[in-house]
């Protein structure tokens, strides 16, 4: 079974709506949303790893974030070990590099339904800041 370790970002605008993406890939969670982020390469640092994702998917440069929640999810064919930052200053208007869609949505909008397995339980942990 393959294994992940994932760096994803929580940012929130000023008015503390929280952006998602569109997952767009082949697989089975193609069109469901997510926390930005990706994968950490062998020997980089979570923070690092978050800065080179959030810029390559977002075009943002991270200034300052800080850890909010580490998650361990199995799929039937891979597990997945998350590391969340609330991300909470950046320079740039994030955008979809990747032509993925990208969303502000409040925390009552945010709908476990939408975003992939992993990261559901952070929908009630957003809630509740």
């Amino acid at each position: 079974m393959k294994h992940y370790h994932v760096a994803a970002g929580i940012l929130r605008d000023t008015a503390g709506r929280i952006l998602i993406t569109e997952r767009l890939c082949d697989g089975p969670f193609n069109g469901l949303w997510e926390f930005p982020g990706g994968k950490i390469a062998v020997g980089e640092e979570p923070g690092a790893a978050l800065k080179r994702e959030l810029a390559e998917e977002l075009g943002i440069e991270v200034k300052s974030s800080a850890p909010f929640m580490d998650l361990h999810h199995e799929y039937p064919d891979r597990v997945v070990n998350l590391e969340f930052f609330l991300v909470t200053d950046w320079l740039g208007e994030p955008r979809g590099m990747e032509s993925q869609g990208i969303r502000w949505v409040s925390s009552s909008e945010l709908d476990a339904a939408e975003l992939l397995p992993a990261d559901k339980p952070v929908v009630e942990a957003l809630r509740g800041l």
